[in-house]
């Protein structure tokens, strides 16, 4: 009997609160131009493959100097134009889409050197460290893998510039 109330009080309380208004949380509604699981997908492709295409400074350099290879700093123009290796073409990766690639990379086959902030140590100006999983290495591969571009390589040490053999520059701003 003892039972019978806590369940009549339990079914009341259902009916009080289901008819209340108050409603659980909608979903929004899917967007189809973000991809979560199409993401995690490529980058886990992305992942495997990149694990063969990781260079020392020394092959960096020498692959640079080959014909027809691209060094590409996605780093912000305020980064970049403090301090790039020599050569290095800039595009920023908040503005990597199919069109600035067809601009910048039209051939997919081109071979792409990248590097990043977390590559280069004592120059936090220019290359302000950011969280490992976070490193803009790791972005930039999985979107160019994601784009169709297969010949990239990353550049994989830290390397104090100060002691490095890589050629630097900056680039003057603009006024």
């Amino acid at each position: 009997m003892k039972y019978l109330k806590y369940l009549v009080i339990a079914l009341l309380f259902c009916v009080v609160v289901s008819s209340s208004g108050i409603a659980a949380p909608k979903m929004p509604a899917e967007n189809p131009a973000i991809d979560m699981d199409g993401y995690l997908r490529v980058a886990s492709e992305a992942a495997e493959y990149r694990k063969s295409r990781r260079l020392s400074e020394v092959d960096f350099i020498r692959m640079s100097r080959e014909p027809g290879t691209v060094i590409l700093d996605a780093r912000s123009q305020e980064k970049y134009n403090l301090l790039h290796i020599k050569g290095a073409i800039n595009l920023s990766f908040s503005d990597i889409t199919v069109e600035s690639l067809k601009r910048t990379l039209p051939n997919k086959a081109t071979r792409i050197l990248i590097y990043c902030n977390n590559n280069f140590i004592n120059a936090e100006e220019p290359f302000p460290m950011k969280a490992p999983a976070a490193a803009l290495n790791l972005s930039t591969y999985i979107a160019l893998y994601n784009y169709g571009y297969r010949n990239v390589y990353e550049l994989a040490p830290q390397i104090d510039p100060k002691q490095s053999t890589l050629p630097f520059e900056s680039t003057p701003s603009q006024p």
